[in-house]
This record gives C-alpha cells, structure tokens and sequence, in this order.
C-alpha cells in the first residue's frame, strides 16, 4: 500500500521560507511539496533551481497557489504583516496551515485567525514555535513535569543573535515588532509551556539600549533589551534578547524551581570537538539560530504533518500563540515608555500611583 502523503505548497520562500521548502521536501516522509509562492524575482530564481526540478509548481500569486490541484496544506513563511491574511485564506481554502511566528502582531487578528481555526475543528492550524520540538526543551519539560526540581519558579531565558553589520536587522527591525515580540517571544512561549498557559501576568517592566546598530533608532527598537515579568501565584520570567553576540549565537534557558534547576543549552557548542592549542581550549558555537535549532524545525514539519494525516493533536495550542504575542507587546510598551505595567488576576490592567 502507498505512503499516503501530505501535498504541501510553501508560501515566502525567504530566510526562513527555504528552509521550510526544503525541510518538507526532503526531510518529511510523508510530505510532498506540490507548490511554492513568492513574488520576489531572486527568490523564484533559487525555487526554479531547487524546487522546480522536483515537480514543484512555482507561483507568483498566492491566491493562485491555493488553487494548485490535490493542495492539502500551506506552510506560511512570508513577511509578519501578511501571515493573518494568508492563514485566513488557506483555512477558507479548508487548508491546513503551519506559519511561522508570529500570526500578527495585532492581538485582535490573532483572535481572528484563531476563531476561524476553531470553526474547522478537522483543520490543524499551529503557529511554528520551534523550540517546542528541540530534543533538549522537551527533556527539560519532561523533567520539571516529573517533578524533579519542585516548583518551577524563575524562569531565566536568552535569545542573543550573532553581531551582523550588514544591516540586515535594522532592514528587518522595520516590521518585525520590535525585539522582545520578534526575539523574546520564543522565551515567553518556553515561559508559557513551563509555567502553564493560564497563568495570569501581575506586572511588566523592561529597558534597552542601542549599542552596536544606530540605525534602529529609526524604528524606535533596541539591539539589547532586559524584561521582567512577573506572575500572580509567585513567579518571574527574565528575559534578555541581544542581535551583538561576538561569538555566535546564544540561545539559553535556566528553569529554576523550589528544589533544583534545569539549563538547556548552558553552554553553547556547535558540535562535540574542542580544540586544544597554546591559547587554550576552544570550541565553536552555531553562527545563528538555524545551527542551533536545525533539527528542531524538521521534527517541527514531521509533527505537523503526521496531525495533519492522521487526525492527531498537535502539540500545544494556538491560543498559546496568542499570550506570547500578547506578553511581547506589553514588554514593547514597557521598554518603549519605560513605564512599569501591572494587571490584576483577570488580565485587567490597573494604575499604581508613584509616590
């Protein structure tokens, strides 16, 4: 009997969109990429060289694409300001949709697409948090649920990019949100998951500086930023997002509880050599998020897929998407204003008086 296979298009087929082409074109059994959109010339230059040749149809219309014969699914890769609008045609499409984060940065178009999903309970609909499918997260879960450091109660998370002075982040700074909804926003979901997705925020406080990239001024964002936030029910999540790492990428979280504390990735390392010469002992680190989270991505694709066809659930729930979305614009506002926020146990936000 035939492997049933998942036909697949791929929408953005940027950075981080061709990645996903190829992660589901080669290293996903049971997926079959039938299409590919992008209406950006280079990029449809790179899809005919390695998407073409494996009778994958190439679309500058995305609309187009939702009408590829046999089309069961779309991973959406595109810029932030369109993911919503997309999300929501391929669902009315009766399409399963995974897309990158963040669906929108507006908290009332998330609501949106996520009503939508809930209205067509047999689509899976997930938003693409890798770091819930890297092997040494879901050990540390498996860990803290088990119940072998107590309580979790601080939570310690780092997403630091390499230093890269060709602009490219002042570029992307332009629409990505801000550093704490396109950076953090991974620690806040790791938040999320460790402390339970219920949980209630008490208060927000955050500050920056701009050291290495004066250009980002202009979108009023940060190259290094500090937030705090803390919970009703007596814990904390500090987060710390950096794009001026001189070593390379520095991906870090400590899960502190009452009884012991988890580090993932505590000390980063691109493989298993170090190097011993008269300077010392050395070892490398991943150049950027990709070589730390590689394999975490095509266990991502593999898991969307596999709900996808076999009807089973997905591993967390989009409305977990949105609190993430949420929780990085109070930080956005708390780091723009420099203004502390606070909330009551229903989410309400409250005014405290300075003295």
């Amino acid at each position: 009997m035939p492997v049933q296979k998942l036909k697949v298009g791929v929408a953005g087929l940027g950075r981080m969109g061709k990645r996903h082409a190829v992660n589901f074109l080669h290293r996903t059994p049971r997926a079959e990429v039938v299409a590919a959109f992008t209406p950006d010339e280079s990029e449809q230059v790179w899809a005919r060289a390695n998407l073409e040749p494996h009778g994958v149809t190439i679309y500058s219309d995305y609309d187009e694409m939702l009408k590829h014969t046999g089309i069961q699914a779309v991973v959406i890769a595109t810029a932030t300001k369109v993911h919503a609008e997309e999300a929501l045609a391929a669902i009315d499409k009766d399409l399963h949709v995974l897309c990158e984060k963040p669906i929108s940065l507006s908290i009332d178009t998330c609501k949106e697409v996520i009503q939508a999903a809930k209205a067509k309970p047999h689509l899976k609909v997930m938003c693409g948090f890798s770091r819930r499918f890297d092997a040494s997260y879901r050990d540390a879960y498996e860990k803290a649920e088990a119940g072998v450091i107590g309580r979790p109660t601080i939570i310690r998370s780092q997403t630091c990019d390499k230093y890269d002075p060709s602009g490219f982040f002042v570029q992307y700074a332009a629409h990505s949100g801000g550093c704490f909804s396109d950076m953090s926003v991974h620690d806040i979901d790791l938040t999320l998951w460790f402390f339970g997705e219920d949980i209630a925020v008490k208060s927000v406080s955050a500050a920056g500086v701009v050291a290495v990239a004066p250009g980002l001024k202009q979108h009023d964002d940060f190259d290094n930023a500090i937030g705090i936030v803390e919970f009703h029910g007596g814990r904390v999540a500090y987060y710390y997002c950096s794009r001026m790492m001189a070593h390379g990428q520095e991906d870090t979280t400590e899960i502190i509880g009452t009884n012991g504390k988890l580090t993932v990735n505590g000390n980063p390392q691109s493989n298993f050599v170090n190097t011993y010469t008269e300077k010392g002992i050395t070892r490398e680190v991943p150049p950027h998020y990709y070589g730390r989270f590689e394999y975490a991505f095509v266990a991502e694709s593999n898991e969307f897929t596999d709900a996808a066809l076999d009807g089973t659930k997905l591993p967390f729930k989009m409305t977990s998407a949105l609190r993430a979305v949420e929780i990085g614009s109070y930080l956005q506002e708390a780091l723009r204003s420099g203004k502390k926020l606070y909330f009551d146990e229903l989410g309400n936000r409250i005014e405290k008086a300075s003295l």
